[in-house]
């Protein structure tokens, strides 16, 4: 499936050649801060199927943790992915900066002990107080 997507000022436009897998709702402290809201939705998806199509010079990042480095749009600061020094095959995807329907929904909600006292969760989908993919040895993205 082709994603197709773009920051808030429009400099950088970007397709995703293949599926967005592993979808969930992070409510650490750092993606609250990062997409100044309650939570990020994020997918993982193969650094191979990224291509950015206009103002990949527009790309900056910021190592947020050691070997952990936020892709943003250096005009108006969206967040387009993570990349991982550890795991280079992945990115971490926030599904916001999506233009097209991704076609896909988050399947659970991380890190909710540090979520923002002000929000409430009122769905039904499991709830960890930490990332439980860390505990599997998958690489957390």
């Amino acid at each position: 499936m082709k994603h197709t997507g773009s920051c808030l000022c429009g400099g950088i436009q970007y397709e995703i050649n293949g599926p967005l897998t592993e979808v969930l709702n992070c409510h650490c402290s750092m993606c609250r801060k990062l997409h100044a809201s309650a939570f990020r939705t994020r997918a993982k998806v193969q650094s191979s199927d990224w291509h950015t199509v206009k103002g990949q010079e527009l790309i900056r990042f910021y190592e947020s943790s050691p070997g952990e480095h936020k892709g943003f749009c250096g005009n108006c600061g969206s967040s387009l992915y993570t990349k991982f020094d550890a795991a280079p095959e992945i990115f971490g995807f926030p599904l916001g900066t999506l233009d097209t329907d991704p076609g896909v929904k988050a399947e659970r909600h991380i890190f909710v002990g540090s979520k923002a006292p002000w929000f409430e969760i009122k769905d039904d989908l499991p709830q960890h107080d930490t990332d439980q993919v860390i505990k599997t040895g998958r690489y957390p993205a």
